[in-house]
C-alpha cells in the first residue's frame, strides 16, 4: 500500500504564518473609533416584558382515562399559530413532560399547573387559574 504525502501546514508560529495580512493597508483615511470618555446612553434597567394577554391554566381529568392533564387555553386572538407551538415546546422542555398544541389550546401531560404559572409571567402572558 502506497503512502499519500500529507502537505499539512505547520501551527506552531513558523514562517507560514509569520506574515501579518493586514500589515499593508494605509490606515491614514479613516476615522478614529468612538471614545470611550463619551458619554454613552445609559440602557434603561430591565424592562418589562410585553403583555400578551390573559391565559387560563386549568388541571383536566374528566374523559381522559383518569390521566391528568394541564391545559392553556384563551390564548389572545391575534398571537399566530407559530407563537403558540414555540411555547408549547419551551414549556414542554420547562417542565419535562410530554404535551401537544390542539387547535389554540395547549395540553400538557401531568399536573405542572405550579410550574407553568411562573413561567408564562415571565414570558409576558396574565396566567389565571381557572377551574377550581
Amino acid at each position: 500500500m502506497s503512502r499519500k504525502q500529507d502537505k499539512k501546514i505547520s501551527t506552531d508560529g513558523g514562517s507560514e504564518l509569520g506574515s501579518n495580512p493586514f500589515g499593508g493597508l494605509d490606515l491614514g483615511g479613516l476615522p478614529s473609533g468612538p471614545a470611550q470618555s463619551e458619554a454613552q446612553p445609559s440602557k434603561p434597567a430591565a424592562k418589562a416584558p410585553r403583555k400578551l394577554g390573559r391565559v387560563e391554566v386549568r388541571r383536566e381529568k374528566a374523559g381522559r382515562g383518569g390521566k391528568t392533564v394541564t391545559t392553556l387555553s384563551a390564548f389572545a386572538t391575534h398571537l399566530p399559530l407559530g407563537q403558540l407551538d414555540a411555547l408549547c415546546f419551551d414549556l414542554k422542555k420547562s417542565c419535562a413532560c410530554g404535551g401537544t398544541l390542539k387547535g389554540r389550546v395547549i395540553e400538557l401531560q401531568g399536573d405542572v399547573v405550579q410550574r407553568v404559572l411562573p413561567q408564562l409571567e415571565a414570558k409576558g402572558y396574565q396566567p389565571v387559574r381557572a377551574g377550581g
